[in-house]
């Protein structure tokens, strides 16, 4: 299944990287290049998963994703960080500020794709045919 993507990154090479990686699946990629873009973007739009860069010029993706989790019509948005920094403190902020999961760059494109197919899978209604409780 195919699926909207929001990428924000502020490293051009990053952003046509994960561009090329998640639409080699079928996915519609936004890649915008600040947390400021992000927000804008997600004004009018709602993407199935977000896939934000951490240190980010204008906001950083920890802002975004705490913005994101406090609007009604985005809250079920899986939000997947993506960080160089493995430690304690980005890990504790991470789950701060909501974010359903954290990468580290360098980012293996496998692995990536499943993390962010099994979150956006994780948030859909199952589709069983069987009737809906009311």
């Amino acid at each position: 299944m195919a699926y909207t993507i929001l990428v924000a990154d502020d490293d051009a090479a990053i952003r046509t990287m994960l561009e090329v990686i998640l639409s080699a699946d079928g996915h519609t990629i936004t890649a915008v290049a600040d947390g400021r873009a992000a927000l804008e973007y997600l004004q009018n739009h709602t993407p199935d998963a977000l896939l934000l860069d951490i240190e980010m010029p204008l906001m950083d993706g920890f802002e975004i994703c705490s913005r994101v989790k406090r609007v009604k019509r985005l809250r079920g948005t899986p939000v997947l960080l993506m960080t160089a920094l493995d430690d304690d403190h980005t890990r504790d902020q991470a789950k701060l500020v909501g974010a359903d999961d954290l990468v580290y760059k360098p980012l293996s494109g496998k692995n990536l794709r499943g993390r962010l197919t099994h979150l956006i899978e994780a948030r859909r209604p199952r589709e069983t045919g069987a009737p809906q409780e009311k």
